[in-house]
């Protein structure tokens, strides 16, 4: 997949979180959790992981209702 095409995937994930994503998101935006910057449905290699850390280097995947 392109950079072009996984930044348009993310984008289309973002819109459509699932209830656990969205319940987590509420959580980890605007740096509730111990002042780290998380980005959501971010792209990463060949991958689009659900939420990232860059600072910390640190991903979170949420699977599951």
């Amino acid at each position: 997949m392109r950079d072009r095409q996984k930044r348009d995937f993310a984008r289309v994930l973002r819109a459509n979180m699932t209830d656990a994503e969205t319940e987590l998101w509420k959580h980890l935006r605007c740096r509730q959790l111990l002042g780290c910057k998380f980005r959501r449905q971010h792209p990463i290699g060949p991958y689009v992981v659900d939420f990232a850390c860059l600072d910390r280097r640190l991903v979170v995947e949420v699977d599951g209702g």
